[in-house]
Formats: structure tokens, C-alpha cells, sequence
């Protein structure tokens, strides 16, 4: 009978530690489950309808990595080039950051998207690579923040350039990567809204971070750019693959081809990308060019006269938030527009953007102001998915992936321009935004004939082949 006491009681014992365990267990998968149902979530995202098995869920989710360690180099630089002095004094640190960073992005940027037209298979490596430098460079920068060195400028030059390469990169991949019955802008709607909400949410992360000291962004930062550097090599191995491709040459067709270009018409493969795409690209760059001039005009004039009853750092979160809100929803609306008319729909949201930029000049005002940036957001977002319904339409696809890399270089530079305009002009609301006017104005009637009539034909031509 001792015995069975005994047993018995050993039994309890076993009992008792099985149910701590369970408990234990329990309490483990109640704290993981926010992360863990969180992360299934967003896998279940973004790799539905077909994007999982192409790899473009995959891109993705590079895409969004890509904007969350974008965010945090940002708040790092703007608290300390921008918000840490005088204004005065930060217009002078900008003006420097743009010389000494921009100008020779403004020199590179031509040569990137040929350069990779001559590496089509290295493309996963070229992405890893710009993830890597920017993972190193942040902790450079990092070191010139702690200790004000001038060595944060040209780390800066290649943070810029790596960023900026990496989009031409995977502006190149999205085509390959379509799973069956994908279209183009439905693909690239997906991977600039990923984009768009890891920006947003990395945004207030950084700023924490921001609070324990200037550096720290920065190591956030390299954190999340090597894991980039990890998942670029993760897209699958058709992204290196070059069969089938040319380089797309960015002229309306063969007439307009000159000097060395005329002499090679004879080599088998030489393609333009058609009248409507040059025209559509010509808008679109005017829209970019707004934005850059936008940034950086509107953050120091919000500086010196911030919103009515804001701080400058509360006047330029709303402007921001605006953009990003004005973006997000013209990438949801492209999506649902999908490919229907895009010269229609460039030539509108132009119009738009001119319209209300004049209103913002003319009755200058903190509401107009913060609806002229989300009006440029949601113009700019989805006069970028009609230009690639265009390149997918009009461009043959021996020259589709050129195209886009090329444009997207082209695009860049615009956006250059912009800012360094905004940077020098004076800061006088009115002046400034009829400025901005008048750039999106000059773009709108260049391109307006072209893309009216190629919408009136259908734009059913296809680029020659010399």
C-alpha cells in the first residue's frame, strides 16, 4: 500500500511538472503569436496569387526592407543636418549635402542604367551589393555624426548612389519576376505600397531610436540593410537570367536616332521604346522633378514659417504624411485602373497637379499646402504605374527590362534637378510654388499632343526593329 502512495505521488509530481510546462509553453506561444501572426500575415500577403512561386513576394519583401533602411539613414541625417542648427546655418549644411552628394549622383546617374544593361547577370549580386555598401556606410556615418567629421558627405554621396541604383536594379527584375496573368502595374503597385508602409512604419522607429542618440538610427539602419543584403540573394536565380533580352535605346523611333546611333541601325536587335513611352516618360519626369523640388523647397520654408499653431517638425510630418498618404492611394488606385488608358490618365493627373499647384501659389495657406503634397504623391505614384502599362503595351520584351531600368534612371535625375532648384530658391511661398508650377507646366504641354493623339490611336504601334 506504500508503494501505491508512493506511485501515486510520483505521479502527481509528473503531473504538476507537465502542467507547468504546458503553462510555461503557453505563455511562450501568447508572446510570440504577435510576431510570429504578424510575420505569416505579411508572408501570406505578399506572396499571394502566384507571387510566392515567381519570386516576386520575395522582391517585395526587399522592397519593403529597402524603405525601412532608406527611413533611418533619413532621420539620422535630418536631425543632424537639418534640425540640429540655426536655420541659417542648416540651409548652408544642406546647400553643401547637395553639392558635394548630388552633383556627382547628377554625373553617375546617366551611367548606371547602361552600366547594368552590361551586367544582366549579376542582377541579384548588384542588389546585394548596393544593400551591403549602404549597411557600411551607415556605420561611417554613424562615426562622422558622433564626431562631426566631413566624412559624413561623401558616405552620404554613396548611401545616395547605392539607393539609387538599387531602384534602377529592381525596376529591371520586377518583368522577370510576373507570376502568369500578372500584369505590370499590378506587380509594381504591389512593391511600392510595401515600400510605402515599411517606410511608414520604420519612420517612427527611427525617431525612436533617434531619442537614445544621433547614431543609433544609423545602426538600425545596418541591421536592416544586411538582412537586405541576405534576401537579395534569396530571388530566384531567373532574375540573372539575360535570355531574350537587348538594351532599349530611349528614343520615339528610328528617325530620331542620330550620329553613332544612325551607324549601328544595321545591328540585328537595336530597338526605341515608341513615341508614347518617351512622351509618357517626359511627364512623368516633370512630376518628379516637382517632388524633389517640393522636398527640400517646402522643408526649409516649413522651417522658417512653420504650419499655423505647428512646429517646423510637426508642419513637415503633416506635409509628409499627406505625400505618403497622396502615394499610397494613387498606387491602390493605379492597381485598380490597372492598364486602361494610361496616356488618358497621365495627361489628367499632369493637369491636376498643375491646377493645384497654381491654387497653392495663389491662396498660399497651410491646408493648400499640405493638399498640394498629397495631390503630387497620388499623381506621381499613379502617373508611374501608367508609364509602365505603356512599356509593358508598347515596348517589345526583348528590350522591356532595359526600358525600365533606363527610364527609372532618367526619373532619378529629374528628381535631382528638383531639389537642387528647391534648395536655392528664396523662401516666399507664392514664388516657390509657382516655380513648381511652372516645371509640371513645361512637361504637361510638351507631352500633352503626343500622348492625346497615341491615346486616339490606340497606341497600337509597336517600336521598329533596325
Amino acid at each position: 500500500m506504500n508503494v501505491v502512495a508512493a506511485a501515486d505521488k510520483t505521479t502527481d509530481r509528473g503531473g504538476g511538472a507537465g502542467r507547468v510546462g504546458g503553462a510555461v509553453r503557453a505563455v511562450g506561444r501568447a508572446l510570440n503569436l504577435p510576431v510570429t501572426g504578424a510575420a505569416r500575415g505579411i508572408r501570406k500577403a505578399t506572396h499571394a496569387h502566384g507571387a510566392g512561386e515567381s519570386g516576386l513576394g520575395k522582391l517585395i519583401e526587399l522592397h519593403a526592407v529597402n524603405g525601412a533602411g532608406d527611413v533611418m539613414v533619413t532621420v539620422a541625417l535630418a536631425s543632424t543636418v537639418f534640425f540640429s542648427v540655426p536655420t541659417d546655418e542648416a540651409r548652408g549644411r544642406v546647400a553643401l549635402y547637395l553639392a558635394i552628394t548630388m552633383a556627382p549622383f547628377t554625373i553617375l546617374a546617366p551611367v548606371i542604367g547602361p552600366l547594368l544593361d552590361r551586367l544582366p547577370h549579376g542582377r541579384r549580386a548588384a542588389m546585394a551589393g548596393a544593400m551591403l555598401a549602404r549597411a557600411l556606410l551607415a556605420l561611417i556615418i554613424s562615426g562622422a555624426v558622433a564626431s562631426g567629421s566631413l566624412e559624413l558627405y561623401p558616405a552620404a554621396l554613396g548611401v545616395l548612389v547605392a539607393s539609387k541604383a538599387y531602384g534602377v536594379v529592381r525596376s529591371a527584375v520586377v518583368p522577370r519576376l510576373l507570376p502568369p496573368g500578372f500584369s505590370l502595374v499590378r506587380a509594381n503597385s504591389r512593391v511600392t505600397l510595401a515600400g510605402l508602409l515599411a517606410t511608414g512604419a520604420a519612420a517612427p522607429i527611427g525617431a525612436g531610436l533617434h531619442a537614445f542618440g544621433d547614431p543609433w538610427p544609423l545602426y538600425g539602419a545596418f541591421v536592416i540593410f544586411v538582412a537586405g543584403t541576405c534576401l537579395s540573394f534569396s530571388l530566384p536565380a531567373k532574375v540573372d537570367s539575360a535570355r531574350g533580352e537587348d538594351v532599349a535605346l530611349l528614343a520615339a523611333d528610328e528617325r530620331h536616332l542620330h550620329g553613332p546611333h544612325r551607324k549601328q541601325a544595321k545591328r540585328p536587335g537595336l530597338r526605341t521604346v515608341g513615341p508614347a513611352v518617351t512622351h509618357a516618360l517626359g511627364a512623368n519626369a516633370s512630376l518628379r522633378c516637382l517632388s524633389g523640388f517640393l522636398i527640400f523647397f517646402l522643408a526649409f520654408l516649413l522651417r522658417e514659417h512653420p504650419l499655423t499653431g505647428e512646429s517646423a517638425a510637426v508642419s513637415l510630418g503633416i506635409v509628409g504624411v499627406a505625400a505618403g498618404a497622396g502615394n499610397a492611394l494613387g498606387t491602390a488606385v493605379g492597381a485598380w485602373l490597372r492598364s486602361r488608358a494610361p496616356e488618358v490618365i497621365i495627361v489628367t493627373v499632369v493637369a491636376v497637379v498643375l491646377g493645384a499647384a497654381i491654387v497653392a501659389a495663389v491662396f498660399f495657406g497651410a491646408f493648400l499646402v499640405a493638399c498640394l503634397a498629397a495631390v503630387a504623391g497620388f499623381a506621381q505614384a499613379l502617373a508611374k504605374l501608367a508609364l509602365d502599362a505603356l512599356i509593358q503595351r508598347d515596348v517589345p520584351e526583348l528590350v522591356r527590362t532595359s526600358a525600365f531600368a533606363r527610364s527609372e534612371t532618367l526619373l532619378q535625375m529629374a528628381w535631382v534637378f528638383g531639389g537642387a532648384v528647391g534648395i536655392v530658391m528664396p523662401l516666399n511661398g507664392t514664388v516657390g510654388l509657382l516655380v513648381g508650377a511652372v516645371f509640371v507646366a513645361v512637361g504637361w504641354l510638351a507631352t500633352l499632343k503626343g500622348l492625346l493623339a497615341s491615346a486616339r490611336h490606340g497606341g497600337r504601334s509597336r517600336a521598329r526593329v533596325a
